[in-house]
């Protein structure tokens, strides 16, 4: 048998076990839809927490649908950071209408800090919750989302709840890379045995609900300021602390428009891409060989090759294909969106390498306006690595 039976081989079982996994693994996630909210049920207070900065243009109708939340005892705490648009206006003309909202206005950041996790913060210093809510400024509820994830964390004695919510995407090179995305992510985290095993943690930051105990214990953000991967790190945080951690699927309880364009995500993933690699090159390269194996190899495959590593080829592009066809319908989402996937594997090469050289060339990443140097984060990356140990 020659290189490209082996090759095809290896492909296959790699990208069939995964896909099974996955598969089978986020049908085990339970749905925030379905989640009661028993009758005269205790609903401790909540504070919401949202950082916005120069968000003029959206942050009034994001803050206007948080709320129309229907929960009872509910504080929105905004917090405008740094901004030098209308963004500080709009939020103190809002809280002067409606009592549940306050604002907070941050005019510097601290040394050590991403801007961000000083006003994730500073929100929680403030905030007079049982439970801290953490989202982004353009998430979008259902009115009865925080209910029903309250009522689960009290049922269960959960103190770290978050979502998968429904990721708004219009383009349809755009959705396969969401579901992309996904697959990846829940192929490396397996979010499904995050209640259960005590090796798998998780956060999303659209959705991070902790009670505030929990947070305070580890140290809020307090103990990840230059935690790019904030929402993960604090997961990790609760996790290894022993506190019950839990994922639901948020599918038509919260809404966030992730990116508009994949141009604009390759853009927005600048500053996230390198801290996933931990800030090793060597990471992203064993990575990208991984990658090019088992999902572009098996294309290449198809054109070049015959025999068995041509079969075994057209069955690992048939898997591959099956899981997004599984995932697409899931979201309810055209499936020629497919006609995209020859070239998924590729493009996220691209946006990896891209971000991750760019860090290197600027010597660190440009977040909010401040430039942060690479020496710093890394430095930060492992001193909460070896706090994790």
């Amino acid at each position: 048998m020659d290189l490209a039976f082996w090759l095809s081989l290896a492909a296959f079982i790699a990208v069939s076990a995964v896909s099974v996994d996955v598969a089978l693994g986020w049908r085990r996630i339970t749905h925030l839809k379905d989640v009661a909210v028993p009758a005269g049920a205790h609903q401790p207070r909540v504070s919401l927490i949202v950082s916005a900065l120069n968000e003029a243009g959206t942050i009034e109708p994001a803050l206007r649908s948080l709320l129309a939340i229907d929960y009872p005892d509910l504080e929105l705490i905004v917090i405008d950071d740094r901004s030098t648009d209308a963004t500080g206006e709009i939020i103190d003309r809002l809280a002067a209408r409606q009592p549940r909202l306050r604002a907070l206005h941050l005019r510097e950041l601290p040394p050590g800090w991403l801007g961000k996790n000083h006003a994730l913060s500073k929100g929680a210093a403030a905030a007079s919750g049982d439970y801290l809510l953490f989202t982004d400024a353009d998430a979008v509820f259902a009115p009865s989302a925080v209910a029903r994830a309250v009522a689960w964390c009290e049922a269960r004695r959960v103190d770290h709840l978050t979502l998968f919510f429904d990721l708004v995407a219009r383009p349809l090179l755009l959705r396969l890379m969401v579901i992309s995305f996904a697959a990846a992510f829940m192929g490396r985290f397996r979010p499904w045995k995050t209640a259960s095993s005590a090796r798998h943690h998780i956060g999303i930051g659209g959705f991070n609900l902790v009670r505030r105990t929990a947070y305070e214990t580890v140290g809020g953000h307090g103990a990840i300021p230059l935690a790019v991967l904030d929402d993960m790190e604090l997961g990790r945080l609760l996790k290894g602390a022993g506190h019950v951690q839990h994922v639901l699927s948020g599918e038509d309880m919260v809404f966030i428009e992730w990116y508009r364009s994949t141009p604009e995500l390759m853009r927005g993933l600048e500053k996230n891409v390198f801290a996933g690699f931990d800030y090793r090159l060597s990471m992203l390269a064993g990575v990208t060989v991984l990658v090019l194996i088992t999902r572009v190899w098996p294309w290449l495959a198809l054109l070049t090759t015959s025999g068995p590593a041509w079969w075994l080829s057209l069955a690992t592009v048939t898997v591959g294909l099956a899981l997004y066809l599984d995932l697409l319908r899931a979201r309810k989402w055209p499936l020629r969106c497919l006609l995209f996937a020859p070239r998924v594997p590729a493009i996220e090469l691209a946006i990896w390498w891209r971000a991750c050289l760019l860090t290197l060339l600027r010597d660190g990443v440009t977040w909010r306006g401040t430039h942060y140097p690479l020496a710093q984060l890394r430095a930060a990356h492992r001193a909460m690595a070896a706090r994790g140990k």
